[in-house]
Protein backbone atom coordinates (compact mmCIF):
# COMPACT_ATOMS: atom_id res chain seq x y z
CA UNK A 1 0.00 0.00 0.00
CA UNK A 2 1.87 3.28 -1.09
CA UNK A 3 0.84 6.85 -0.35
CA UNK A 4 -1.50 8.49 -2.91
CA UNK A 5 -0.13 11.90 -3.74
CA UNK A 6 -2.90 14.37 -2.09
CA UNK A 7 -5.76 15.79 -4.68
CA UNK A 8 -6.52 19.63 -4.44
CA UNK A 9 -3.51 20.48 -2.91
CA UNK A 10 -2.09 22.84 -5.23
CA UNK A 11 -5.20 24.80 -5.93
CA UNK A 12 -6.53 25.52 -2.55
CA UNK A 13 -9.42 27.72 -2.78
CA UNK A 14 -12.75 26.23 -2.65
CA UNK A 15 -14.97 26.32 -5.34
CA UNK A 16 -18.44 24.20 -6.61
CA UNK A 17 -16.34 22.30 -8.74
CA UNK A 18 -14.08 20.94 -6.45
CA UNK A 19 -17.19 19.75 -4.10
CA UNK A 20 -18.64 18.03 -7.09
CA UNK A 21 -15.05 16.45 -7.62
CA UNK A 22 -14.62 15.05 -4.72
CA UNK A 23 -18.34 13.67 -4.41
CA UNK A 24 -16.82 11.76 -7.66
CA UNK A 25 -14.30 10.60 -6.25
CA UNK A 26 -15.94 9.14 -3.74
CA UNK A 27 -18.44 7.65 -5.99
CA UNK A 28 -21.04 9.01 -4.32
CA UNK A 29 -24.93 9.08 -5.10
CA UNK A 30 -26.35 11.62 -6.73
CA UNK A 31 -28.40 12.59 -3.38
CA UNK A 32 -24.85 13.38 -1.75
CA UNK A 33 -24.03 15.27 -4.52
CA UNK A 34 -26.63 17.59 -4.44
CA UNK A 35 -26.76 17.41 -0.87
CA UNK A 36 -23.04 18.58 -1.05
CA UNK A 37 -23.43 21.72 -3.46
CA UNK A 38 -26.65 22.95 -1.70
CA UNK A 39 -24.05 22.93 1.22
CA UNK A 40 -21.48 25.14 -0.67
CA UNK A 41 -24.05 27.82 -1.76
CA UNK A 42 -25.10 28.07 1.73
CA UNK A 43 -21.78 28.47 2.93
CA UNK A 44 -20.66 31.05 0.36
CA UNK A 45 -24.26 33.29 1.07
CA UNK A 46 -23.20 32.79 4.62
CA UNK A 47 -21.29 35.82 6.51
CA UNK A 48 -18.36 34.69 9.14
CA UNK A 49 -19.42 34.62 12.75
CA UNK A 50 -18.85 38.21 14.62
CA UNK A 51 -18.89 36.68 18.25
CA UNK A 52 -16.96 34.09 19.82
CA UNK A 53 -13.44 34.01 18.64
CA UNK A 54 -11.62 36.34 16.62
CA UNK A 55 -11.62 34.80 13.13
CA UNK A 56 -10.34 37.50 10.99
CA UNK A 57 -7.22 35.75 10.41
CA UNK A 58 -9.09 32.55 9.01
CA UNK A 59 -8.34 32.19 5.28
CA UNK A 60 -10.52 29.63 3.54
CA UNK A 61 -7.99 30.09 0.48
CA UNK A 62 -4.99 28.96 2.44
CA UNK A 63 -6.24 25.79 3.28
CA UNK A 64 -6.29 22.22 2.07
CA UNK A 65 -9.78 21.01 1.56
CA UNK A 66 -8.64 17.24 1.00
CA UNK A 67 -6.19 14.83 1.26
CA UNK A 68 -5.71 10.99 0.83
CA UNK A 69 -2.61 9.80 2.76
CA UNK A 70 -3.20 6.26 1.51
CA UNK A 71 -4.82 4.03 -1.80
CA UNK A 72 -6.98 2.17 0.34
CA UNK A 73 -8.31 1.48 3.52
CA UNK A 74 -6.10 -0.99 5.61
CA UNK A 75 -7.75 -4.69 6.21
CA UNK A 76 -5.28 -4.70 9.43
CA UNK A 77 -3.06 -2.63 11.53
CA UNK A 78 0.02 -4.48 9.82
CA UNK A 79 -1.36 -2.99 6.51
CA UNK A 80 -1.07 0.69 7.87
CA UNK A 81 1.49 2.24 5.79
CA UNK A 82 4.63 2.26 8.00
CA UNK A 83 4.95 5.96 8.29
CA UNK A 84 1.29 6.51 9.47
CA UNK A 85 1.45 3.46 11.42
CA UNK A 86 4.73 5.24 13.17
CA UNK A 87 3.13 8.17 14.19
CA UNK A 88 -0.35 6.22 15.58
CA UNK A 89 2.00 3.66 17.17
CA UNK A 90 3.46 6.45 19.48
CA UNK A 91 0.12 7.63 20.93
CA UNK A 92 -0.53 3.75 21.79
CA UNK A 93 -3.50 3.66 19.29
CA UNK A 94 -3.26 -0.37 19.07
CA UNK A 95 -2.30 -0.90 22.34
CA UNK A 96 -5.35 0.69 23.25
CA UNK A 97 -7.64 -1.46 21.00
CA UNK A 98 -6.35 -5.20 22.40
CA UNK A 99 -6.96 -3.53 26.19
CA UNK A 100 -9.83 -1.58 27.05
CA UNK A 101 -11.44 -0.98 23.70
CA UNK A 102 -14.50 -2.20 21.39
CA UNK A 103 -13.40 -1.06 18.32
CA UNK A 104 -11.21 1.63 17.16
CA UNK A 105 -11.12 3.57 13.99
CA UNK A 106 -7.78 5.84 13.03
CA UNK A 107 -8.07 8.78 10.31
CA UNK A 108 -5.05 10.56 9.03
CA UNK A 109 -5.57 14.20 7.31
CA UNK A 110 -8.95 13.19 5.37
CA UNK A 111 -9.50 9.90 5.48
CA UNK A 112 -9.98 6.85 7.81
CA UNK A 113 -6.81 4.54 7.40
CA UNK A 114 -8.40 2.27 9.90
CA UNK A 115 -11.48 0.72 11.64
CA UNK A 116 -12.09 -2.51 13.59
CA UNK A 117 -14.66 -3.55 15.23
CA UNK A 118 -14.38 -6.42 18.19
CA UNK A 119 -16.27 -9.89 17.09
CA UNK A 120 -18.12 -9.78 19.80
CA UNK A 121 -20.49 -6.88 18.73
CA UNK A 122 -20.42 -7.68 14.49
CA UNK A 123 -22.26 -10.87 16.02
CA UNK A 124 -24.91 -8.80 17.66
CA UNK A 125 -25.54 -6.44 14.53
CA UNK A 126 -23.37 -3.35 16.06
CA UNK A 127 -22.11 -1.71 13.30
CA UNK A 128 -18.75 0.73 13.15
CA UNK A 129 -17.25 1.99 9.76
CA UNK A 130 -16.22 4.98 8.74
CA UNK A 131 -18.91 8.03 7.58
CA UNK A 132 -18.01 6.72 3.50
CA UNK A 133 -18.69 3.16 3.75
CA UNK A 134 -21.87 3.48 5.99
CA UNK A 135 -22.89 5.35 3.20
CA UNK A 136 -22.21 2.82 0.54
CA UNK A 137 -22.87 -0.44 2.24
CA UNK A 138 -26.27 0.98 4.35
CA UNK A 139 -27.10 3.99 2.29
CA UNK A 140 -30.93 3.02 3.11
CA UNK A 141 -29.90 3.80 7.27
CA UNK A 142 -27.59 5.81 6.10
CA UNK A 143 -29.79 8.71 4.70
CA UNK A 144 -32.57 8.20 7.20
CA UNK A 145 -30.63 9.96 10.05
CA UNK A 146 -27.79 11.91 8.11
CA UNK A 147 -28.52 15.58 8.50
CA UNK A 148 -31.25 15.41 10.58
CA UNK A 149 -30.13 16.90 13.36
CA UNK A 150 -27.46 19.38 12.42
CA UNK A 151 -29.07 20.79 8.59
CA UNK A 152 -26.20 22.00 6.25
CA UNK A 153 -28.16 25.73 6.72
CA UNK A 154 -27.00 25.41 10.69
CA UNK A 155 -24.51 27.87 10.60
CA UNK A 156 -21.46 28.54 8.19
CA UNK A 157 -18.99 25.97 9.33
CA UNK A 158 -21.78 23.09 9.65
CA UNK A 159 -21.83 24.04 5.88
CA UNK A 160 -18.71 24.27 4.96
CA UNK A 161 -18.13 20.60 6.89
CA UNK A 162 -21.59 19.56 4.88
CA UNK A 163 -19.91 20.76 1.41
CA UNK A 164 -16.55 18.92 2.01
CA UNK A 165 -16.93 16.30 4.46
CA UNK A 166 -14.72 13.16 4.36
CA UNK A 167 -13.77 10.25 6.92
CA UNK A 168 -16.01 10.14 10.08
CA UNK A 169 -17.68 7.62 12.29
CA UNK A 170 -21.10 5.66 11.60
CA UNK A 171 -22.08 3.98 14.80
CA UNK A 172 -25.42 2.00 14.95
CA UNK A 173 -26.34 0.12 17.97
CA UNK A 174 -29.04 -2.60 17.63
CA UNK A 175 -32.03 -2.49 20.44
CA UNK A 176 -31.04 -3.66 23.77
CA UNK A 177 -27.37 -4.04 22.72
CA UNK A 178 -25.48 -2.89 25.18
CA UNK A 179 -21.08 -2.73 24.68
CA UNK A 180 -19.57 -2.53 27.40
CA UNK A 181 -16.06 -1.47 26.17
CA UNK A 182 -15.70 1.76 24.54
CA UNK A 183 -15.49 2.08 20.90
CA UNK A 184 -12.77 5.27 19.88
CA UNK A 185 -11.92 7.00 17.02
CA UNK A 186 -8.27 9.13 16.61
CA UNK A 187 -7.98 11.79 14.08
CA UNK A 188 -5.02 13.11 13.36
CA UNK A 189 -3.94 16.26 11.18
CA UNK A 190 -0.36 15.91 10.21
CA UNK A 191 -0.11 18.20 7.06
CA UNK A 192 0.39 21.96 7.12
CA UNK A 193 -2.76 24.05 6.24
CA UNK A 194 -4.45 21.26 6.37
CA UNK A 195 -8.84 21.11 6.91
CA UNK A 196 -9.95 18.06 8.24
CA UNK A 197 -13.84 17.54 8.09
CA UNK A 198 -14.82 14.53 9.85
CA UNK A 199 -18.78 13.52 9.82
CA UNK A 200 -19.40 11.31 12.54
CA UNK A 201 -23.32 9.42 13.73
CA UNK A 202 -24.30 7.68 16.43
CA UNK A 203 -27.58 5.96 16.10
CA UNK A 204 -28.95 3.97 19.69
CA UNK A 205 -31.70 2.26 18.77
CA UNK A 206 -34.00 1.89 22.16
CA UNK A 207 -32.77 0.38 25.41
CA UNK A 208 -29.08 0.22 23.99
CA UNK A 209 -26.03 1.73 25.36
CA UNK A 210 -22.90 3.52 23.86
CA UNK A 211 -19.74 5.04 24.85
CA UNK A 212 -17.71 6.39 22.00
CA UNK A 213 -14.15 7.97 22.59
CA UNK A 214 -12.88 10.61 19.88
CA UNK A 215 -8.75 12.04 20.32
CA UNK A 216 -7.90 14.40 18.22
CA UNK A 217 -4.02 16.02 17.87
CA UNK A 218 -1.60 17.68 15.19
CA UNK A 219 2.09 18.99 15.14
CA UNK A 220 2.97 22.77 14.59
CA UNK A 221 3.60 24.11 11.88
CA UNK A 222 3.83 28.12 10.81
CA UNK A 223 0.75 28.19 8.87
CA UNK A 224 -2.69 27.45 10.33
CA UNK A 225 -4.72 24.49 10.08
CA UNK A 226 -8.79 23.99 10.77
CA UNK A 227 -10.90 21.54 12.31
CA UNK A 228 -14.11 21.87 11.53
CA UNK A 229 -16.44 18.63 12.53
CA UNK A 230 -20.32 17.70 12.23
CA UNK A 231 -21.51 15.27 15.14
CA UNK A 232 -24.92 13.81 14.81
CA UNK A 233 -26.43 11.44 17.76
CA UNK A 234 -29.82 10.56 17.74
CA UNK A 235 -30.60 8.80 21.34
CA UNK A 236 -33.91 6.58 20.94
CA UNK A 237 -36.31 5.78 24.03
CA UNK A 238 -34.67 4.18 26.57
CA UNK A 239 -30.80 4.36 24.64
CA UNK A 240 -27.65 5.79 26.73
CA UNK A 241 -25.01 7.68 24.35
CA UNK A 242 -21.75 8.80 25.88
CA UNK A 243 -19.35 10.71 23.43
CA UNK A 244 -16.14 11.17 25.01
CA UNK A 245 -13.82 13.90 23.09
CA UNK A 246 -10.30 14.62 24.57
CA UNK A 247 -9.11 17.18 22.05
CA UNK A 248 -5.43 18.25 21.63
CA UNK A 249 -4.75 20.11 18.66
CA UNK A 250 -1.55 21.99 18.33
CA UNK A 251 -1.64 25.94 19.15
CA UNK A 252 -1.75 26.61 15.31
CA UNK A 253 -5.29 24.66 14.40
CA UNK A 254 -8.62 26.48 14.38
CA UNK A 255 -11.20 23.90 15.84
CA UNK A 256 -14.55 25.23 15.08
CA UNK A 257 -17.13 22.21 15.61
CA UNK A 258 -20.98 21.92 15.67
CA UNK A 259 -22.27 18.49 17.79
CA UNK A 260 -25.91 17.66 18.62
CA UNK A 261 -27.75 15.44 19.46
CA UNK A 262 -31.57 14.47 19.94
CA UNK A 263 -33.11 12.34 23.24
CA UNK A 264 -36.10 10.68 23.14
CA UNK A 265 -38.49 9.20 25.70
CA UNK A 266 -36.43 8.35 28.75
CA UNK A 267 -33.05 8.52 27.00
CA UNK A 268 -29.85 9.76 28.40
CA UNK A 269 -27.43 11.87 26.31
CA UNK A 270 -23.66 12.51 28.13
CA UNK A 271 -21.21 14.65 26.25
CA UNK A 272 -17.94 14.85 28.26
CA UNK A 273 -15.62 17.30 26.57
CA UNK A 274 -11.64 17.82 26.78
CA UNK A 275 -10.14 20.74 25.10
CA UNK A 276 -6.38 21.06 26.05
CA UNK A 277 -5.22 22.51 22.56
CA UNK A 278 -6.06 24.68 19.75
CA UNK A 279 -5.29 28.22 18.72
CA UNK A 280 -8.60 29.53 18.68
CA UNK A 281 -11.77 26.85 19.49
CA UNK A 282 -15.49 27.34 19.08
CA UNK A 283 -17.86 24.27 20.64
CA UNK A 284 -20.92 24.13 21.93
CA UNK A 285 -22.55 20.87 22.51
CA UNK A 286 -26.16 20.42 22.56
CA UNK A 287 -28.51 17.78 23.67
CA UNK A 288 -32.34 18.26 22.54
CA UNK A 289 -34.24 16.54 25.35
CA UNK A 290 -37.21 15.64 22.88
CA UNK A 291 -39.00 12.70 24.57
CA UNK A 292 -40.29 12.51 28.37
CA UNK A 293 -37.83 11.52 31.29
CA UNK A 294 -35.06 12.17 28.75
CA UNK A 295 -31.93 13.32 30.05
CA UNK A 296 -28.67 15.34 29.42
CA UNK A 297 -25.07 15.87 30.82
CA UNK A 298 -22.39 17.85 29.76
CA UNK A 299 -19.11 17.99 31.12
CA UNK A 300 -16.54 20.09 30.01
CA UNK A 301 -12.97 21.05 30.89
CA UNK A 302 -11.23 23.98 28.45
CA UNK A 303 -7.60 24.53 29.40
CA UNK A 304 -5.77 27.73 27.96
CA UNK A 305 -2.17 28.61 27.78
CA UNK A 306 -0.16 31.71 25.87
CA UNK A 307 -2.72 33.07 23.18
CA UNK A 308 -4.68 29.99 22.99
CA UNK A 309 -8.46 31.37 23.38
CA UNK A 310 -11.33 29.04 24.28
CA UNK A 311 -15.15 29.40 23.43
CA UNK A 312 -16.97 26.84 24.69
CA UNK A 313 -19.87 25.38 26.48
CA UNK A 314 -23.50 23.62 26.18
CA UNK A 315 -26.68 24.10 25.00
CA UNK A 316 -29.43 22.10 26.27
CA UNK A 317 -33.16 22.32 24.97
CA UNK A 318 -36.24 21.04 27.42
CA UNK A 319 -38.82 20.10 24.80
CA UNK A 320 -40.66 17.51 27.45
CA UNK A 321 -42.07 17.07 30.58
CA UNK A 322 -40.10 15.29 33.49
CA UNK A 323 -36.66 15.94 31.37
CA UNK A 324 -33.55 16.77 33.38
CA UNK A 325 -30.30 18.33 32.42
CA UNK A 326 -26.77 18.86 34.40
CA UNK A 327 -24.16 21.10 32.67
CA UNK A 328 -20.66 21.16 34.87
CA UNK A 329 -18.14 23.33 33.25
CA UNK A 330 -14.69 24.04 34.31
CA UNK A 331 -11.66 26.01 33.37
CA UNK A 332 -8.02 27.05 33.54
CA UNK A 333 -6.56 29.85 32.28
CA UNK A 334 -2.83 30.26 32.57
CA UNK A 335 0.03 32.78 30.82
CA UNK A 336 -2.20 34.98 29.40
CA UNK A 337 -4.90 32.71 27.74
CA UNK A 338 -8.38 33.05 27.79
CA UNK A 339 -11.49 30.62 28.71
CA UNK A 340 -15.27 31.57 27.95
CA UNK A 341 -17.97 29.35 28.39
CA UNK A 342 -20.79 30.77 26.46
CA UNK A 343 -24.15 28.46 27.13
CA UNK A 344 -27.98 27.88 26.28
CA UNK A 345 -30.63 26.09 28.78
CA UNK A 346 -33.62 26.55 27.63
CA UNK A 347 -37.20 25.16 29.05
CA UNK A 348 -40.43 25.44 26.56
CA UNK A 349 -43.61 25.81 27.31
CA UNK A 350 -44.61 22.23 26.71
CA UNK A 351 -41.61 21.37 29.44
CA UNK A 352 -43.55 20.83 32.22
CA UNK A 353 -41.75 19.61 35.98
CA UNK A 354 -38.29 20.12 34.35
CA UNK A 355 -35.22 20.09 36.59
CA UNK A 356 -32.09 21.65 35.48
CA UNK A 357 -28.70 23.18 36.57
CA UNK A 358 -25.82 25.02 35.09
CA UNK A 359 -22.32 25.19 37.29
CA UNK A 360 -19.79 27.10 35.42
CA UNK A 361 -15.98 27.30 37.14
CA UNK A 362 -13.11 28.80 36.12
CA UNK A 363 -9.58 29.03 37.51
CA UNK A 364 -7.35 31.62 36.89
CA UNK A 365 -3.39 30.82 37.29
CA UNK A 366 -1.80 34.54 36.79
CA UNK A 367 -3.16 38.25 36.81
CA UNK A 368 -2.99 38.40 32.84
CA UNK A 369 -5.13 35.71 32.12
CA UNK A 370 -9.11 35.68 31.63
CA UNK A 371 -12.51 33.99 32.18
CA UNK A 372 -15.72 34.95 31.20
CA UNK A 373 -19.42 33.66 31.45
CA UNK A 374 -22.14 33.88 28.74
CA UNK A 375 -24.73 32.23 29.88
CA UNK A 376 -28.29 32.48 28.59
CA UNK A 377 -31.33 30.86 29.94
CA UNK A 378 -34.62 30.77 28.79
CA UNK A 379 -37.43 29.68 30.76
CA UNK A 380 -41.35 29.44 29.79
CA UNK A 381 -42.76 26.82 31.87
CA UNK A 382 -43.63 28.18 35.17
CA UNK A 383 -42.85 24.35 36.82
CA UNK A 384 -39.43 24.36 36.18
CA UNK A 385 -36.87 23.99 38.40
CA UNK A 386 -33.38 25.46 37.29
CA UNK A 387 -30.24 26.78 38.84
CA UNK A 388 -27.03 28.72 37.40
CA UNK A 389 -24.12 29.29 39.17
CA UNK A 390 -20.66 30.75 38.20
CA UNK A 391 -17.37 31.00 40.19
CA UNK A 392 -13.93 32.57 38.99
CA UNK A 393 -11.14 31.82 41.33
CA UNK A 394 -7.20 31.55 41.73
CA UNK A 395 -5.22 28.87 43.74
CA UNK A 396 -5.92 29.33 47.24
CA UNK A 397 -2.09 30.23 48.95
CA UNK A 398 -3.30 28.96 52.59
CA UNK A 399 -4.17 25.78 50.47
CA UNK A 400 -1.06 25.93 48.45
CA UNK A 401 1.16 26.41 52.38
CA UNK A 402 -0.54 23.91 53.87
CA UNK A 403 -0.06 21.17 51.13
CA UNK A 404 3.55 21.85 51.22
CA UNK A 405 4.19 22.01 54.66
CA UNK A 406 3.21 18.27 54.39
CA UNK A 407 5.97 17.30 52.41
CA UNK A 408 4.95 18.20 48.91
CA UNK A 409 6.67 20.22 46.37
CA UNK A 410 4.93 23.22 44.98
CA UNK A 411 4.55 21.80 42.03
CA UNK A 412 2.79 18.67 43.12
CA UNK A 413 0.79 20.71 45.40
CA UNK A 414 -0.34 23.09 42.43
CA UNK A 415 -1.15 19.75 40.59
CA UNK A 416 -2.97 18.68 43.54
CA UNK A 417 -5.35 21.31 43.96
CA UNK A 418 -5.52 21.11 39.91
CA UNK A 419 -6.68 17.74 40.15
CA UNK A 420 -9.64 18.14 42.83
CA UNK A 421 -10.83 21.30 40.70
CA UNK A 422 -11.45 18.98 37.56
CA UNK A 423 -12.09 15.63 39.72
CA UNK A 424 -15.89 15.70 38.26
CA UNK A 425 -14.31 15.58 34.66
CA UNK A 426 -11.81 12.82 35.47
CA UNK A 427 -14.56 11.18 37.45
CA UNK A 428 -16.60 10.50 33.76
CA UNK A 429 -13.11 8.87 32.24
CA UNK A 430 -12.35 4.78 31.92
CA UNK A 431 -9.59 4.86 34.17
CA UNK A 432 -6.60 4.68 31.52
CA UNK A 433 -8.42 7.76 29.80
CA UNK A 434 -8.48 9.31 33.54
CA UNK A 435 -4.09 8.77 33.98
CA UNK A 436 -3.43 9.87 30.72
CA UNK A 437 -5.60 13.72 30.84
CA UNK A 438 -3.76 13.64 34.91
CA UNK A 439 -0.29 13.76 32.94
CA UNK A 440 -1.96 15.87 30.50
CA UNK A 441 -3.06 18.54 32.62
CA UNK A 442 0.33 18.18 34.25
CA UNK A 443 2.13 18.96 31.28
CA UNK A 444 0.10 21.99 29.99
CA UNK A 445 0.49 23.69 33.27
CA UNK A 446 4.01 23.10 33.98
CA UNK A 447 5.45 25.92 32.47
CA UNK A 448 2.59 28.76 34.46
CA UNK A 449 3.47 27.36 37.87
CA UNK A 450 6.24 25.64 37.98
Amino acid sequence: MKNNKAIFLENKSLAKKMVAELSEKKGEPGWMTDFRLNAYNLFTSMPMPTWGVDLSQLSFDDICYYLNPIDQKARSWDDVPANIKKTFDALGIVEAERSVLAGLGAQFESEVIYKALKKEWLEQGVIFNDTETALKEHETLFKKYFSTVISANDNKFAALNSAVWSGGSFVFVPTGVHISMPLQAYFRIDAPAMGQFERTLIIAEPGSFVHYVEGCSAPVYRSSSLHSAVVELIALPGSHIRYTTIQNWSNNVYNLVTKRAIAHEAATVEWVDGNFGSYKTMKYPAVILQGARAHGKVISIAVAKHSQQHDSGAKIIHAAPFTTSQVIAKSISSDGGRSAYRGLLKVTKDAADTVASVQCDALLLDSISQADTYPTISVHNDTACVSHEATVKSIDARQLLYLQSRGLSKQQAQALILGSFISVFIDMLPMEYAVEINRLISLEIEESVG
